[in-house]
């Protein structure tokens, strides 16, 4: 399965669902409880991964201006996608087989995506190039898909959706780098090394509190709803990155990078949030698995798009 730029999806995903099958091992076949898989899970979100939010939108300069078409088209993706997501409840043939509550914890699994895997491929594929294109791509929807990522919950917990958005870690890390980058302030370099560093923990330790709290039998208790989500995130979600580089006109490198951006497997924070809001994260963590599997297929299937365009 090796494509043009010497692109290996099997290589670049299967490292992060081992990840996972190990911390399933571990959370079930150890001493090493639920309590310490919390503990991880707490970590995490409150500290891992906002660094590495923050880390990321810095490496480079964000030019908005000159990556104008590509922010337009990426704001659209998101938008069509969180749109996608919320209409499941609605669909008069499954929303009576849908739990509202699971729908609003695993809403995200649709639209959100693992932005570490979306860094990874941009820079393989392009270079440093690649690099500044999807952090500006990053900086520009994650904040959008965090906020569409907490509503949901907020607004069926009635915790409050304002409340539960201004003191969310991953919002706030990600405005407060982007206020960083466009005011082209800079870390000093022991610092961002050190930051790089902290960050980088969040994606393994991430990966395996999933693998822990995984319990597959959610997953077919909630086949409609599972099946609705990820066809969106995998199947659906690359058509429509192709039709808006399409429509929009994309230069090569920017409409590749949209195209590869959308079929990215599920953010492996998602059942980190959904848990520490409250909801089912052993549902979240089946979807997170899957989710990375099926990412093999759905970059395969972008790749082959990117052919036809280009």
């Amino acid at each position: 399965m090796v494509y043009p730029w010497g692109m290996n999806t099997i290589d670049l995903l299967l490292p992060d669902f081992g990840i996972i099958l190990l911390g399933y091992g571990l959370g079930h076949y150890t001493k090493l409880n639920e309590e310490v898989w919390k503990s991880v899970e707490i970590l995490v979100y409150f500290l891992l991964f906002p660094v590495l939010l923050f880390s990321s939108i810095n490496k480079s300069p964000l030019d908005i201006w000159v990556s104008a078409p590509l922010i337009e088209a990426g704001l659209m993706l998101a938008l069509c996608t969180i749109a996608l997501s919320y209409s499941l409840v609605h669909l008069p043939w499954i929303k009576s087989k849908i739990d509202l509550s699971m729908h609003a914890g695993s809403a995200q699994v649709a639209f959100r995506f693992n932005s570490f895997i979306a860094l990874a491929l941009a820079q393989r594929l392009f270079g440093e190039m690649g690099l500044i294109k999807i952090s500006i791509l990053l900086g520009i929807t994650i904040p959008l898909l965090n906020v569409a990522a907490v509503w949901p919950m907020a607004k069926n917990s009635e915790l409050g959706f304002l409340k539960e958005l201004s003191r969310n870690p991953l919002v706030l890390a990600t405005l407060s780098a982007m206020a960083f980058n466009l005011l082209g302030l800079h870390l000093p370099s022991l610092i961002d090394t050190s930051l790089s560093k902290v960050g980088a923990a969040s994606i393994p330790l991430g990966l395996m509190a999933a693998g822990a709290s995984l319990h597959l039998g959610k997953l077919r208790e909630e086949l409609p709803l599972s099946a609705g989500l990820l066809s969106i995130r995998h199947a659906i979600a690359p058509v429509l990155a192709f039709f808006l580089a399409t429509q929009l006109g994309l230069p090569p490198m920017e409409g590749s990078l949209l195209i590869v951006f959308s079929a990215l497997p599920t953010a492996s924070s998602s059942f980190v949030l959904t848990s520490r809001m409250g909801f089912d994260g052993h549902y979240v963590a089946g979807l997170v698995t899957l989710s990375t599997l099926f990412g093999m297929a759905s970059l395969s299937f972008a790749f082959f798009l990117i052919h036809q365009l280009y």
